[in-house]
């Protein structure tokens, strides 16, 4: 295991960096926060045409074929830029299960498309009363048809086709077709639009590889793990900026201990939440033994990492922090949204306790 990114992936991360802070600055992500999609058809296009949309994916299928860990650096940038729009949505998402799941006939497609630029897509998994766990879903299909509601699903207005999880397998359906209603739901980060979406014998095209569903969500989840890691190193960059500006009894707050000492929580929060998130990338990527596993502990560190920190940023930044014209509470929004997406803190401590278990028992039998 390499413990230091390559060349080609600094570059990656640098040039990603420098794209957010051009093309989708922070008046730009204000802009697109105040529209009903937070979608930019000509921002969408500049993103593939620099590869972002097919980053994962086989070349095969028009996609750049690089690897998991490349896909985190790049998601690491987007939360950092509080990227609005269905990024996260379509490529780290519903592109990785249809990558997972599909057959080669369905992702040359529907995937292809999507590395192109020239679709997007979303998954559709909670329902009411359920969990991030595949065994409470509810809904089912009948004869490549399918019914029920979804909650919660990102993007959905955007999305050209929408990947329906259920309990016999997991469908594609044309988002726009017949069958299909898409109601907004109010949702805390204004750049992550959250939809219903009622679904009443919706013709729908059941994917593969079901089974890949699994793997198509730990990808996702380390992706988000990411993009919280970035949202967390720029609210402790306007934050450190803010300690330095600010003066208290003739001299910058960042000179008063306790000030320092949350500065330097924010930090190790941040530093600690990015390891465990680019040990998961690696982890998938090598398809290494404990995969699910580290995904989960990415994932429910950033979860509370990424609250406490969005806390401790408006405690520095005291009143500053509250007003619409100041930046932090964006970032915390978006941790907050992020936080319960793809199974909470508490979720992910619990399948790392069954998967532990699982381990035991399977090398107990094995004794």
């Amino acid at each position: 295991m390499q413990f230091g990114l390559s060349e080609s992936q600094q570059l990656l991360k640098d040039n990603a960096r420098k794209f957010f802070a051009g093309e989708c600055p922070m008046t730009e992500v204000r802009r697109l926060m105040e529209t009903e999609t937070a979608y930019d058809a000509a921002l969408w296009s500049k993103m593939a045409e620099q590869g972002y949309t097919g980053i994962i994916f086989p070349e095969e299928h028009d996609g750049v074929g690089l690897g998991t860990v490349e896909l985190i650096l790049l998601m690491e940038e987007a939360g950092r830029a509080l990227l609005p729009g269905p990024l996260f949505s379509t490529v780290a998402l519903a592109g990785a299960v249809l990558n997972e799941a599909g057959s080669a006939e369905q992702k040359r497609k529907y995937l292809a498309p999507i590395c192109r630029g020239e679709a997007r897509a979303t998954l559709a998994f909670l329902e009411a009363g359920a969990s991030w766990n595949s065994a409470d879903l509810k809904l089912e299909s009948s004869g490549g048809s399918v019914s029920g509601e979804k909650l919660f699903v990102t993007d959905a207005a955007s999305a050209d086709c929408v990947l329906v999880a259920a309990r016999d397998g997991v469908f594609l359906v044309q988002a726009r077709g017949s069958g299909v209603a898409i109601q907004p739901m109010t949702g805390m980060d204004a750049t992550r639009k959250l939809y219903a979406v009622r679904f009443q014998n919706a013709p729908a095209e059941k994917l593969a590889h079901p089974e890949g569903l699994a793997r198509g969500l730990d990808i996702a989840a380390a992706a988000l793990s990411a993009e919280l890691v970035g949202g967390m190193q720029r609210t402790l960059e306007l934050t450190v900026e803010y300690a330095k500006a600010r003066k208290q009894f003739g001299k910058p707050i960042g000179m008063f201990q306790a000030v320092q000492h949350q500065c330097a929580d924010m930090f190790l929060e941040t530093e600690s939440a990015r390891s465990a998130a680019y040990y998961a990338a690696w982890a998938l990527a090598e398809k290494s033994p404990d995969a699910a596993e580290a995904v989960s502990i990415a994932k429910l560190y950033a979860s509370d990492a990424a609250r406490t920190v969005g806390n401790r940023g408006i405690q520095v930044h005291g009143g500053m922090g509250f007003t619409w014209e100041n930046d932090v509470h964006l970032y915390y929004r978006r941790a907050k949204a992020s936080e319960t997406a793809l199974g909470d803190a508490a979720f992910h401590r619990e399948r790392v306790a069954r998967l532990v278990i699982d381990a035991e028992s399977s090398l107990a039998k094995c004794t």
